[in-house]
């Protein structure tokens, strides 16, 4: 055998054991996100199922201001598929320098039994809630401003947020009612929440981010204990469940919603 053909054979005996251990050695691909539902859509099981969008993300159509025919669209807008609280101290006074009129939005229909998901976030220190069991007539009887009374899901950055001292003011909490449990996992400061409220006869629970964070049933001794120490105790007849309203607070600060959706439960 001539020298150079021992070379090449050497060559080829020992690179082929290394070039097997280099294709072993490769990294797995990293696993893939798993994508989010589209916003403001409904899926075929969610027809099916009942479900019906209460924001098309275009427009606030079915929405209008507490106590308004119409919405107090310099507080209220649609931006990029979602529905925006402008913040209070953004809103532009009006032509005689007054400040524009705001207020709680509320929707159009009312509802009693029901499953309500929606999906917010907030920006930093912002409060805000999505209220439910809404009646108008009670509200606007108790109250001039504008502001809707009835079960509130607290919304709010709990790391600045003006409430985070009272458990039962934290995000996702039954505001003034009930604190939400150590199942709670909030996402950070610009980034969705996802939200979900069963309300059916004088049960009550709220979900956020695919955890029951509390239950409250009504006419039990320990809530009617919590009602007797809440901001609502002089109010006669909050408590009662009705055929009411969704609402979307005005605290004033910039909070964002959107896939509003609900169900009738039969």
């Amino acid at each position: 055998m001539s020298l150079s053909r021992a070379v090449v054979l050497t060559l080829v005996v020992c690179t082929a054991p290394l070039a097997a251990q280099r294709t072993k050695a490769k990294p797995a691909a990293p696993a893939k996100k798993p994508v989010a539902p589209q916003a403001n859509v409904l899926t075929s099981a969610e027809r099916a199922a009942g479900w019906r969008l209460l924001f098309d993300g275009k427009s606030l159509r079915g929405w209008r201001g507490l106590g308004y025919d119409d919405v107090p669209s310099a507080h209220w807008k649609v931006v990029d598929g979602a529905i925006k609280k402008v913040a209070t101290a953004d809103v532009a006074n009006t032509s005689n320098g007054k400040p524009a009129s705001g207020g709680d939005l509320i929707t159009v229909d009312k509802f009693d039994d029901f499953e309500l998901a929606f999906q917010w976030k907030v920006t930093r220190g912002a409060n805000g809630g999505v209220k439910y069991n809404v009646s108008e007539e009670l509200s606007l009887r108790n109250n001039s401003t504008h502001s809707a009374i009835g079960f509130e899901y607290q919304v709010q950055d709990d790391s600045l947020g003006e409430d985070v001292a009272v458990p039962s003011h934290r995000a996702g909490s039954l505001f003034d009612l009930e604190a939400p449990n150590y199942e709670k996992r909030l996402e950070p400061v610009g980034e969705w929440n996802t939200s979900r409220v069963l309300f059916r006869g004088k049960h009550i629970e709220h979900w956020l981010n695919g955890a029951m964070v509390l239950e409250f049933d009504l006419g039990t001794p320990e809530t009617d204990l919590s009602l007797a120490k809440s901001k609502y105790r002089s109010i006669s007849g909050f408590a009662s469940p009705r055929r009411g309203h969704i609402a979307l607070q005005d605290h004033g600060d910039e909070v964002y919603y959107r896939s509003i959706k609900i169900r009738e439960i039969k």
